[in-house]
């Protein structure tokens, strides 16, 4: 076959690796986009982290986790959301820079050639695995069968761990071309200075543009730039946005209709509702802030818990187990130490904004507590037990 394909004057089928005559797929470039996209992922690394312990605390935790500041939580998700976002156009921009580096060839050189390009296909597969996901969990949308928050949780270990190995390994190069006159970039061509300084704008630009229509889902000042996240802080029912629906939780009128709070504790009580508005009120502002990055401060009106647990007979510090009125949920129990019932801040809210709850905020009684994720604000709240 390959006699008549020369005897025709057909060139001999070959394999040879793509050549690449476009500029700025450097080191220099790669380490400028790589110090911007690395400070982005530890940012989002150590957020996400305090977020799944603050959300699913170990046992020696979660009796001394913090109800202040009251507005933690709110800034420390926003700041993961946003830095996750943002980092989406940087690894774009640092993939684009090193993938002809994918076409190397002969591809394995040697054993450490080959353990390099492996912690290089394990740490792009982390990072791309990260940000889709964690995206994806923005607008909670989730066609993949495993459970989110384990997983997203443990690859993101994997992510630092490939990380801080491909730092190690790059470190040299990371080096001779991390400043503007570092040693070591003057075999780099002078006239690709001023194109590499327009992507690193343009990149900049990208990453500016990303952060500012859609860090307002929790930045509320900048909440009218807020055009491409899944959230708006002003949308939803008594101004407040609403992640799970009374229909999506399976609670309507019929459900609450005869409701009763049930306090379990060394006096146990009952209360209807009009027995529980006729108690003591208190109004305090706190943020609703979800883990999928959107928060938004209100005003809520209700019965302390230290004061419906001090009535139970518990003493002070107690812990508390929160059962709401829904059937199923991954939520539908949650529990609170010490630090959050002691608060005169965390309420058993009937308000919102001078207004009765309504079914989708929780009527007809929900916790709101400082310091903690939207998923454990339990809504439609039936039954209190101390610990």
């Amino acid at each position: 076959m390959e006699d008549m394909r020369i005897s025709r004057g057909v060139p001999p089928l070959t394999l040879r690796p793509p050549t690449f005559a476009g500029r700025l797929h450097d080191a220099r470039t790669a380490t400028a986009v790589g110090r911007w996209l690395g400070a982005a992922i530890v940012v989002c690394f150590l957020t996400g982290v305090l977020s799944h312990y603050v959300q699913r605390p170990p046992d020696w935790l979660a009796g001394i986790l913090p109800s202040r500041p009251s507005w933690g939580y709110r800034v420390t998700q926003g700041l993961h959301v946003a830095s996750g976002i943002a980092a989406v156009p940087l690894l774009l921009a640092k993939l684009w820079a090193v993938y002809p580096k994918l076409f190397v060839w002969p591809a394995l050189r040697s054993l450490r050639h080959a353990l390099e390009r492996l912690s290089v296909a394990v740490l792009v597969a982390a990072a791309v695995f990260q940000l889709g996901t964690g995206l994806l969990n923005t607008v909670q949308w989730y066609p993949w069968p495993f459970s989110f928050v384990p997983v997203h949780f443990a690859v993101a270990w994997l992510l630092l761990g490939a990380l801080v190995l491909h730092i190690a390994v790059k470190y040299p190069q990371i080096r001779a071309h991390w400043g503007r006159r570092s040693p070591g970039t003057l075999e780099l061509p002078a006239e690709d200075g001023p194109d590499r300084r327009s992507l690193l704008a343009g990149v900049a630009a990208a990453v500016g543009a990303v952060t500012l229509t859609t860090v307002g889902q929790s930045l509320t000042p900048l909440r009218r730039l807020d055009l491409l996240a899944p959230r708006h802080p002003d949308h939803g029912p008594q101004g407040l946005p609403v992640n799970r629906t009374a229909a999506a939780a399976h609670v309507s009128r019929s459900t609450v209709a005869d409701w009763r709070l049930t306090v379990t504790g060394p006096r146990p009580y009952t209360l209807t509702l009009d027995q529980l508005a006729a108690l003591p009120q208190h109004t305090v502002t706190l943020p609703i802030a979800c883990v999928e990055g959107w928060s938004k401060s209100a005003r809520w009106t209700g019965v302390r818990v230290r004061d419906l647990l001090e009535r139970a007979g518990a003493p002070p510090g107690s812990a508390l187990r929160v059962v709401s009125a829904e059937r199923r949920g991954a939520y539908r129990v949650m529990e609170m130490g010490g630090g959050y019932t002691d608060d005169p801040l965390t309420l058993l809210a009937l308000r919102l904004n001078g207004e009765v709850l309504s079914l989708d905020h929780g009527y007809p009684a929900r916790i709101i507590a400082p310091n903690r994720p939207g998923v454990w604000q339990t809504k439609w709240v039936s039954g209190m037990e101390v610990m």
